[in-house]
Order: C-alpha cells, then sequence, then structure tokens
C-alpha cells in the first residue's frame, strides 16, 4: 500500500474535480491572508513601541496579549466551526480579526495604550478561529486530492508573511502613518477573505456529511467527544509535537535576527537577512515536502526535519558567522513541515477532527505565549544566542514522539468490491480519495 492509499482514506460524496479546485484556491487564499493580516501588525512592532513608550519587556508584555486572545478562544474553536460551518466560521474570523487589527492602529497612532491592549487580544482570538477553521478545510480538501498538500498550504501562510512584511518595510520607509497602513491593508484583506470563503465547504466534510445537510443542534455524546479528546493520548502526543514545531519556528521569528546581531556582532540589516533566509527556506520545505511525505511518510520524514533543527541550531549558535548562515538554512528546512503534519494527523480521525484540530492548535499556541517571555529570560543570563539551545533540546525531545503522527492504516478494497468505475480515469466518476490533477 502507497503513503498516499494510507493518506487518502475515502470519504462520502462525489465532489468533481472543478469543486475540489475551487475549494483548494480558497484555503489557499485564506491560509496567505492569515499570514498577511499577523506580519502587517508585525511589522511596525518599531512604530508600535515608539508611539506607546513601550520598553522591550513592556513591548513584550503588549504581544502577550494577542496569544493569550488566541488561547482563550481556540479551545472553543472547533466547536464554533461545527456549529456555525466552515464558511460563516471563518468569515467571522475575517472581520473580526482585521476589524480588530485596524482599532489596535488607530489605538496605537492615538497613544492608546490599554485600549491598544483589547483589540489585540480580540484579534488575538479571531486569529486563532481563523487558524482552526482553515486548517479543518485544509485537511478536508487534502484527503479530496489524496495526497499531502497541507505543507503548502502553510507555505502560502509563510509567503503571505513575507509579502506582509515587505510592504510594511515599505510603508515604514515613506512614514506612512500606522493606522492608515494597517487600516488599508486590513480592509483589502477583509474583501478578499469573503470572497474566498465562498468556496468552503464545497466539498464534503470529513465525516462524510454533504455541506448542505440539515444542521441539528450538537448532541450530548458530541459534547462529551469533545471534551474526551482532551484525555486522547495520542491527540495530546501529537499536540507535544506540534507544539515543538510551533516552539522551533516562533524562536525564529522572535529572536533570530536578534541572535545574530547581539551574538555574531552583524549589522541590524545582516540580522534581518538572517530572519528573510529562515522564511524563505522554511517555505521552500513546504513545498518541496509534500512529495517527501507521500513518498516517505510523516514519521521518517519528520525525523529528518527535526533531526535537521537541532544541527542548524548547533551550527547557528557555535558555528563562526559564515557558517551560522548555512546553519539557518538546514534550521529553516528542518522547522518547515512539523506543524503542517501535526494539523493532517489531528484530521485523520474524521468524525472528531473539529475537536482534534481545536484541541492540538490550544496545545501548539501555548508555545507562541510562552515561548518570547521564556527566551527572554533565558538571554538574560546566557544571551540570546545560547538561548536559542532550547530549540535543540526541545527538537530533541520531538524526536521520540513523532510515532504518534504516523498515519492510520487504511485496508485496501478487496478484488471482488473493486468496480469498474474505481479503474477509470475519468475525474467526474473517481471515488473521493482519488482526485488526481
Amino acid at each position: 500500500m502507497t503513503m498516499t492509499e494510507r493518506a487518502a482514506a475515502p470519504v462520502g460524496g462525489h465532489p468533481d474535480v472543478d469543486r475540489v479546485r475551487r475549494a483548494t484556491l480558497a484555503v489557499t487564499v485564506m491560509f496567505a491572508l492569515n499570514g498577511a493580516a499577523f506580519a502587517t501588525f508585525a511589522a511596525r512592532l518599531p512604530d508600535v513601541k515608539s508611539l506607546l513608550g513601550l520598553s522591550p519587556a513592556g513591548l513584550g508584555l503588549f504581544l502577550i496579549s494577542g496569544s493569550i486572545g488566541s488561547v482563550i478562544g481556540l479551545p472553543m474553536s472547533g466547536w464554533v466551526a461545527g456549529r456555525l460551518g466552515a464558511r460563516i466560521a471563518v468569515r467571522t474570523a475575517t472581520l473580526v480579526t482585521t476589524a480588530a487589527y485596524l482599532a489596535t492602529g488607530v489605538a496605537v497612532g492615538t497613544h492608546h495604550h490599554w485600549t491598544a491592549v483589547a483589540f489585540l487580544m480580540i484579534a488575538g482570538w479571531g486569529i486563532g478561529l481563523w487558524d482552526v477553521v482553515m486548517n479543518l478545510e485544509g485537511a478536508i480538501v487534502e484527503r479530496h486530492r489524496g495526497r499531502s498538500i497541507m505543507p503548502r498550504f502553510h507555505a502560502m501562510f509563510s509567503g503571505g508573511t513575507v509579502l506582509a512584511a515587505l510592504i510594511g518595510a515599505a510603508a515604514t520607509a515613506a512614514h506612512v502613518p500606522v493606522w492608515l497602513h494597517i487600516g488599508v491593508v486590513m480592509c483589502l484583506l477583509a474583501a478578499v477573505g469573503m470572497w474566498a470563503a465562498l468556496n468552503f465547504e464545497s466539498v464534503p466534510r470529513l465525516d462524510g456529511k454533504r455541506p448542505d445537510a440539515e444542521t441539528t443542534d450538537p448532541s450530548v455524546q458530541e459534547k462529551v467527544s469533545s471534551l474526551s479528546v482532551w484525555l486522547d493520548p495520542r491527540v495530546l502526543l501529537i499536540g507535544v509535537v506540534t507544539l515543538v514545531a510551533a516552539f522551533t519556528e516562533g524562536t525564529a521569528n522572535d529572536w533570530l535576527s536578534l541572535a545574530f546581531v547581539e551574538g555574531h556582532h552583524v549589522p541590524k540589516w545582516a540580522g534581518v537577512l538572517a530572519f528573510a533566509i529562515f522564511l524563505s527556506c522554511m517555505t521552500a520545505g513546504r513545498l518541496v515536502g509534500t512529495k517527501l511525505l507521500d513518498t516517505y511518510g510523516r514519521v521518517l520524514v519528520l525525523r529528518v526535519c527535526f533531526s535537521l533543527a537541532v544541527v542548524g541550531c548547533l551550527v547557528v549558535v557555535f558555528g563562526p558567522t559564515a557558517l551560522a548562515y548555512l546553519g539557518i538554512v538546514v534550521w529553516g528546512v528542518g522547522v518547515s513541515l512539523g506543524f503542517p503534519v501535526g494539523m493532517s494527523a489531528a484530521a485523520d480521525d474524521p468524525a472528531h477532527a473539529n475537536a482534534r484540530i481545536s484541541v492540538i492548535s490550544t496545545i501548539a499556541y501555548t508555545a507562541f505565549l510562552a515561548g518570547p517571555p521564556f527566551l527572554g529570560l533565558l538571554g538574560e543570563h546566557v544571551g540570546v544566542l545560547h538561548a536559542l539551545l532550547a530549540v535543540g533540546a526541545a527538537a530533541t525531545i520531538a524526536l521520540a514522539l513523532v510515532p504518534a503522527v504516523r498515519e492510520p492504516e487504511t485496508p485496501a478494497p478487496a478484488p471482488e468490491d473493486r468496480s469498474p468505475a474505481c479503474a477509470t480515469s475519468d475525474p467526474a466518476v473517481l471515488p473521493p480519495g482519488s482526485f488526481r490533477e
């Protein structure tokens, strides 16, 4: 049995090729918009710091408010997605996120610190809901296409962050006010998001139900199942693996450029270059990784990836400056697949995919909540550069837990059960999970 066969368990319904492609495009766009929304605000953080008169520690506490909002919202995101449906849920998340970031920009521009904190927390809540819904829809599309494409969706997230960061750099250089830059971009993102959401729920859900089926109130059993997900050992192990992936990625986002400036004594532009190299290599790893996952499977590929993350981290910390830049390349590739594979593994149980993705996202996002202050505290004692060794230690732990993300075994149909339709190449009659480009 090939890896593709194991990853493509049949689901109900018979979506045609165009419907699946439209759903794929919609999810791709929503991932890019999510990254762009986050990075648009992050790109103006130096201005935010100065406008609000924050110290480095104060800025760290200010940013944690967004993470708190996400962690508060994530546990309920699976329930919200199941209750409202993916299309309404992702539209709600998009509008809440973009409106809250816009309001945060206005509050920053008018020097209202605590108002900005409140709206940033709301934006974090929206980002969390947005993240869960788009990952759930991405898992549905992945199963219908019959191959691993979740890393490509996450590559689009990375691409969105890079593009938004470049626009933010240009806006900063042109002295565009924070509120104007963030406001214009958020309005554009909201408009595109409303359009992209039209093709959410255009293919059957992971449990085989049609998206247009009559909706009923969640039963007591469904509520119990959602709560019991927190007691599922495999879900918790997948959550830890995904948490480590988020920690290794988030640490580079927050501290890599500063580590090069303070640890390797390079100019600030060279520190930013280190961060850009990391993002580029992580994006490339996600684009290439889809083929590797289908060929070699999740466990082997993630073992190699986390091993590369450990090696890259050690080279960055202990290598000479020129070699440290090579270490960034290794680190970026090594961290690229952990988070998207964790989301795919969360959806392996179709009946509980909403709850599982919500739980695993909640666990993973604690890395974004606890990571920055933890690295900052550690950096106070050993220096920012050597504090990055925590990444290597965490990746080593993940190596031991990687088997938790293994693909579920799906028995191949018996020869006598194979119908002529299964042997045809006509996409209109291919069973779900057998979609090919």
